[in-house]
């Protein structure tokens, strides 16, 4: 089966093409990165704009890089939300209407759900059961998948996700939009012990997250400090680590008590070369094995909602021929899969 990926939740157009028997066939990216940044965050009437403008040239190119043409495709699939509406709705009305064009069914994906599987399509994929860290700009959740489309909320952040506060902790010391990548950066400069921040609920029982009160300590720190390049790779240092020991103790304790020795991170925080190297390390201490995906399917792109509709569509699933879009959708209310996919 042969599915077109369309993926437009917020800042980024990105379409592929999934074959379910080759793999990925093509792949394109278009990031709105330079639009945004003069206004120092995404705006979504203007995200909504120019995804208008790029998704068509960029399924062409698609298609033209995977040498099919449109009569070849077997089904599109495209993100029904979460995300920005604007944004959803170009991508679900036109990946609606070229399914409908051209008779082949269509299928609504789950943004997140399209993350959790990106790892799937890597060489050694993990198998159900897992632990899913969902780590990106706008969420941070540990999922349980007991078996493809069947998930349970383990905990979640209560404020801002991971990524959203390195990208707000960034702004506080006058780094630029994008903030994330740069604070990152500035940490691989930053000399150990020189500040230390909490670890935000980890004395808790439960497997939540708050990221909100790290960033006031940052801003102290900062405030206090004399506001040197040093001094930022200093606090950027302490501060990644501040939200990696986190998301680490509470991955630890997720795969203690499901049971389960498989640990899948995804997201576009999943890139993140210090969390990468401390859940593999913590991961290993427990007879366990941490999986991400190649940093390529770590942000959004098309190709993990090519890969997620493909999976659904053969499971017998589809959309009726309607636009509908939910910005606010719950993982764990997903239809399941069929157990043959698992």
């Amino acid at each position: 089966m042969r599915v077109l990926g369309i993926e437009s939740s917020c800042d980024e157009t990105g379409v592929a093409l999934y074959d379910s028997e080759r793999g990925l066939l093509a792949q394109v990216l278009y990031s709105q990165i330079d639009l945004h940044a003069a206004y120092g965050g995404v705006v979504p009437e203007l995200a909504s704009r120019d995804h208008v403008r790029k998704l068509l040239p960029l399924i062409r190119q698609t298609l033209a890089e995977s040498g099919l043409n449109p009569a070849d495709l077997d089904g599109v699939a495209y993100t029904a939300g979460p995300g920005l509406i604007g944004a959803l709705m170009v991508g679900a009305a036109t990946g609606r209407a070229l399914a409908w064009a051209l008779g082949v069914p269509a299928i609504a994906v789950h943004h997140m759900e399209g993350h959790l599987l990106a790892p799937l399509m890597e060489a050694n994929p993990p198998e159900p059961p897992f632990v899913a860290l969902l780590v990106s700009g706008g969420h941070t959740q540990l999922m349980w998948v007991k078996a493809l489309g069947d998930y349970q909320l383990l905990g979640e952040t209560l404020d801002d996700a991971a990524g959203e506060a390195f990208d707000k902790t960034a702004k506080l010391m006058g780094l630029p939009y994008p903030g994330g990548p740069q604070l990152a950066a500035a940490a691989l400069r930053g000399r150990n012990g020189v500040f230390r921040f909490s670890r935000p609920m980890v004395n808790r029982p439960d497997l939540d997250f708050s990221f909100s009160g790290l960033k006031t300590q940052v801003l102290l720190a900062w405030q206090a400090s004399a506001q040197t390049e040093l001094d930022m790779a200093d606090i950027a240092l302490a501060f990644e680590q501040a939200v990696v020991d986190t998301l680490a103790i509470k991955c630890e304790r997720a795969l203690e008590r499901t049971g389960c020795t498989r640990l899948v991170v995804a997201g576009g925080v999943g890139a993140n070369r210090y969390l990468r190297a401390q859940l593999q390390e913590r991961t290993g201490r427990h007879g366990a094995k941490a999986f991400f995906p190649s940093p390529a399917l770590c942000t959004d792109n098309g190709a993990m909602i090519a890969f997620a509709g493909c999976l659904r569509l053969q499971a017998g699933q589809s959309e009726p021929p309607v636009v509908a879009c939910k910005p606010r959708w719950e993982l764990a209310g997903l239809p399941p899969l069929s157990p043959a996919l698992g």
